[in-house]
């Protein structure tokens, strides 16, 4: 009888496995990505990897939704901090990022995207359909919840707000992955965004 393997075990297995599999779609982005490629950055076999994921594309569904976790943490109230300082710092590591815009998923989320078209394959991944919405309700939130213990005083409701945020970001992102950074001047943009929030949220610090 094989082992038991416990729940903490296939967390850990599943995020190392996540990890390597980021490195290749940094480096080939979605469409020239394989399993195989996967199996050899990680070091495991094909049972191991297949053990987790069915396919390439549910692979890449379950990496898009661990991101989108890590995004989400960012925007949970943090002791010691106020709310405009915690978005400051997210918006400034998103500039670092997207700097160095070779070294992210973004090239492979285009690809991936692009790739579900087909109205069935959406059906079959409905976190695709949901995923915008479920950012917004978390930044929509974080901006309720500053508004709440009075650090922010907005001057539009906060959805809007969320909506227009990711729309820059996303837009940002976008647009420097085919233009690069030195033509959509990224620096610029993000204190052009950080300038246009303060004015909608008007933190009290």
């Amino acid at each position: 009888m094989a082992p038991k393997v416990s729940d903490e075990y296939k967390t850990k297995k599943k995020i190392e496995l996540l990890q390597a599999a980021k490195r290749v779609f940094i480096t080939k982005g979605y469409t020239r990505a394989t399993m195989q490629d996967v199996m050899d950055e990680a070091g495991v076999s094909r049972g191991a990897l297949y053990a987790y994921f069915d396919n390439l594309e549910h692979l890449y569904l379950e990496l898009l939704q661990f991101e989108d976790q890590q995004d989400a943490q960012f925007f949970t109230p943090i002791a010691g901090e106020t709310s405009w300082q915690q978005i400051t710092k997210w918006l400034y590591k998103q500039q670092s990022e997207i700097e160095k815009i070779e070294q992210t998923l973004s090239q492979a989320n285009s690809e991936f995207f692009l790739s579900l078209k087909d109205q069935q394959k959406q059906q079959s991944y409905p976190y695709i359909t949901t995923r915008y919405e479920k950012m917004v309700d978390v930044l929509t939130a974080f901006f309720a919840h500053g508004t709440t213990i009075g650090e922010f005083k907005p001057q539009l409701p906060p959805e809007a707000i969320a909506r227009y945020f990711i729309s820059v970001i996303d837009g940002l992102m976008l647009d420097t992955a085919h233009l690069g950074p030195e033509k959509t001047k990224v620096s610029e943009q993000m204190e052009a965004l950080l300038f246009s929030l303060r004015a909608m949220l008007r933190p009290t610090q």
